[in-house]
């Protein structure tokens, strides 16, 4: 004969907690769980491997590099030795990036002044600031790039100043100020 399982009335006003405990008492008490069945796995067929060939890496290309600071400008300065003379900012073509000749002359003057300017594949990237300090930036990155390539010009910029990195800055806003010391205008009356 089978075991009887006593069971509770579950009232419409009853706690939901209790009736949860009810429920796993008749399982723990009651019949045999049932054992679902898992479907069987397939075997997997493997396929041959085929090997791929390995690539030599290309070889490092050897540069300097260094970053130019003016304002809010920054500029990403590599000089190349080898390969192809070309002057990129942003990847454009430097005459086209500098429009005028002056900011061609801020931006290639250390290059001219250690007489460079045609021995290095320069490649710039420049970003924030204004088109003036981004060609001070660079000049400055220039300069620091040159004196990792040969430590004996480091004089010869230092005593022209390019490798100076000039500290002047917008200053900030205060509050009750029009700007950073511009008070409002004052009134009689």
């Amino acid at each position: 004969m089978a075991k009887k399982t006593k069971t509770k009335k579950v009232t419409p006003f009853r706690d939901k907690k209790k009736d949860k405990k009810i429920k796993r008492e008749k399982i723990s008490k009651g019949a045999k769980k049932e054992k679902k069945e898992k479907p069987k796995k397939e075997k997997k067929v493997k396929k041959p491997v085929l090997k791929k060939e390995v690539k030599k890496p290309a070889p490092r290309v050897r540069y300097f590099e260094a970053m130019g600071k003016r304002k809010t400008a920054i500029a990403r300065v590599r000089l190349f030795t080898q390969g192809e003379k070309v002057f990129l900012v942003n990847e454009k073509p430097f005459a086209v990036y500098f429009p005028t000749a002056a900011l061609q002359q801020i931006a290639t003057a250390s290059l001219i002044k250690m007489r460079c300017l045609d021995k290095f594949r320069v490649i710039v990237k420049l970003r924030g600031g204004g088109i003036v300090s981004q060609a001070e930036a660079l000049r400055h990155g220039i300069s620091r790039a040159l004196t990792l390539f040969n430590p004996d010009f480091k004089k010869r910029l230092r005593r022209v100043g390019y490798l100076t990195r000039d500290a002047r800055k917008r200053e900030r806003k205060k509050f009750g100020l029009k700007r950073a010391r511009r008070a409002p205008q004052w009134q009689k009356r």
